[in-house]
């Protein structure tokens, strides 16, 4: 997949597209994570692949192998409190980074699933994290 040259323009689109008609990406689940902005308390929405992990669902923060995480992280891990838009359905979750051995475990699944994940690890220093989003009851 080719990283459009304004991803934020590109992303505009597929919310777009996603809120009028639901779907996936590239034959991918595609989901909408709404977090609060790490320094400007705003919402963003941006749109991502999951995979179902039980009653939640997991997100790789892996922004395509690049060398720093991607902004919906940071926004994350200062606010865990997520609005999470699939299948048609909109919740409350809430997002939880697993650490060391289990952080492993969950990225091993993913990525035997999804080889690419661990193609975007091997180009970068930084340890990818996997976030699942908790739905809240």
């Amino acid at each position: 997949m080719t990283i459009p040259d304004d991803i934020k323009a590109h992303n505009r689109e597929v919310i777009e597209r996603f809120r009028a008609a639901g779907g996936s990406a590239h034959g991918r689940p595609l989901l909408l994570l709404t977090t609060t902005g790490a320094r400007t308390g705003r919402p963003h929405t941006a749109p991502m692949m999951f995979v179902p992990h039980g009653d939640d669902v997991l997100v790789v923060a892996s922004n395509a192998g690049a060398p720093r995480h991607p902004d919906w992280y940071r926004n994350l891990v200062a606010h865990p409190d997520v609005v999470v838009e699939v299948g048609g359905e909109t919740y409350q979750a809430t997002a939880v980074v697993p650490r060391g051995a289990e952080r492993d475990r969950v990225f091993a699944g993913v990525a035997e699933r999804y080889p690419f994940f661990a193609d975007h690890q091997a180009k970068v220093t930084r340890r990818i994290p996997v976030v699942v989003l908790a739905r809240k009851p």
